[in-house]
Formats: structure tokens, C-alpha cells, sequence
């Protein structure tokens, strides 16, 4: 079964870290996937940092794969109140997106449709204004509600995912996978992340893999050293596209 690495939270935040795990996944041959923040937590534009895009272009040239990772990668510190129906999610759905999945950054789970729509437009202008193209969108945290497919759709993206499936929200097609990653924010969620990992190499017998690789992992040693073992394990079947992936064509 294909497995399919990408980096998350490609940002001038995490230029160490990046540099890092692109040379971690070199060492097993594999080109990840770039999951580009146009602006990280609004403070780092992606228009103020002209040699880290230099960097993106380069890699983007030498066949990485660039995908859209929402635009400020942050939700709201407090919901907003609004009236008629938006599509904003709510209650216990917005708490699970915010507080279980993800620490307040889950940005899709938090955004009315035209909100939604403006920031797609925004995420387009700025990696096109930094020479990038998307080939997909991936939401942060993996969230988003479902008509956001059609947003995507309007847009010509062909790829998007969840913790579930990669979709082409062009034809309809999707592909069932599993995510495997890794989360440092508390030591018992870091353990646990680490557990499912471990188990979670079982699954490739049954569906395609995902490893996403955060570039908080590696300020963590024993997550470098987990990455590395994930990597090592999933080396015989890496593809460097999300095409590939989804069986859209041969391996790279």
C-alpha cells in the first residue's frame, strides 16, 4: 500500500524545524508534501520572508508537492455570535475542533462560508504572489465542515483531507487512509500519539498511509527518533504525489 509524507505548518515560524525534517525524509529517499501557512498565527507572512519562498520554490521545482494549510492556521480566542445560518460550526462540534483535535488552531472549524471563501481567496493570492501553486487544500487540524468541499470545488482543487480520507473534491472520488502523527503538546498526548503510531503501521495491510510530520516533533528528541523509525518503516512504499496516492497514476 502507498504512503504519502507531508510536512504540516510549512512557515518562516518553523524554518529550523523544517529544514530538519526535509532532511530527515531525505535520508529514506522520500520528497514530502509542503503544507504552506501563507500567514502562521498572523505574524508570519509568507510576502515578508523572501528567501524562505526562494526555499519553497526550489523545493517546489525539485518535485514537492505544495499543498494549502488554511491561512492564519489559528481559530478564534472566543466564538463569535452571529444570527441565521452560516455554517459555523458550534457548540460541542467547534469544543471537539478546538480543545480535543487540535489547541485553538483548527481555522475551518471556526469560519462562516464566506469567510471561508475569503480565505481561500487570501491563501490563493498569497502563494501565488509567492510563486507557489496548490495542488490541494488540507484544513489545520484536519477539520472543516463538509460544504467547504464545494468551496474547494469552485477553486479547481483536487485534493483535500481529513483524519479519514483524501477526497478530489472535483470528480467526488475519495480514498480511505490513516493518518499516522504525532502531538507533543502534553506527555500524555505525546505517549499516546507515539502508542498509535506504533499499532497504527498494522492498518497499511488494509488502507494507504499518511505520515504527517509537525515541525513541533522535532524539538521533542524522542519524537525525532519515532519519526525516524516511521520513516525507516514506510520507505519501500513512499509516492511523492498526492495523484500517486490516490491511485490516479504509476509511483514516482
Amino acid at each position: 500500500m502507498a504512503t504519502h509524507i507531508a510536512i504540516h505548518d510549512v512557515s518562516p515560524a518553523w524554518e529550523p524545524e523544517i529544514d530538519a525534517a526535509l532532511k530527515l525524509c531525505a535520508r529514506f529517499g522520500a520528497k514530502p508534501a509542503l503544507l504552506v501557512v501563507p500567514d502562521y498565527h498572523a505574524r508570519w507572512p509568507l510576502r515578508e520572508h523572501a528567501s524562505f519562498t526562494a526555499r519553497l520554490r526550489a523545493l517546489a521545482e525539485a518535485g514537492h508537492e505544495v499543498l494549502l494549510h488554511g491561512y492564519f492556521h489559528q481559530a478564534r480566542t472566543e466564538p463569535l455570535a452571529s444570527t441565521g445560518e452560516d455554517g459555523r460550526p458550534r457548540g460541542f462540534q467547534r469544543f471537539f475542533a478546538q480543545r480535543v483535535v487540535s489547541a485553538g488552531e483548527a481555522e475551518f472549524s471556526d469560519l462562516s462560508r464566506s469567510e471561508a471563501n475569503e480565505r481561500l481567496d487570501q491563501g490563493l493570492t498569497a502563494l501565488g504572489a509567492a510563486g507557489l501553486t496548490p495542488s490541494g487544500f488540507v484544513p489545520p487540524a484536519w477539520s472543516m465542515p463538509a460544504w467547504v468541499h464545494e468551496l474547494l470545488r469552485n477553486r479547481g482543487f483536487r485534493y483535500t483531507e481529513d483524519h479519514l480520507f483524501v477526497y478530489d473534491p472535483t470528480t467526488y472520488h475519495r480514498r480511505p487512509s490513516v493518518v499516522l502523527n504525532f502531538a507533543s503538546r502534553t506527555p500524555a498526548r505525546m505517549w499516546s500519539s507515539v502508542a498509535f503510531c506504533r499499532v497504527g503501521r498494522m492498518a497499511r495491510r488494509l488502507a494507504p498511509t499518511r505520515i504527517a510530520l509537525h515541525p513541533g516533533d522535532f524539538r521533542v528528541p524522542r519524537l525525532v527518533r519515532e519519526a525516524e523509525s516511521l520513516l525507516r518503516w514506510g520507505a519501500d512504499d513512499f509516492v511523492s504525489t498526492t495523484a500517486a496516492f490516490m491511485g490516479r497514476t504509476g509511483r514516482p
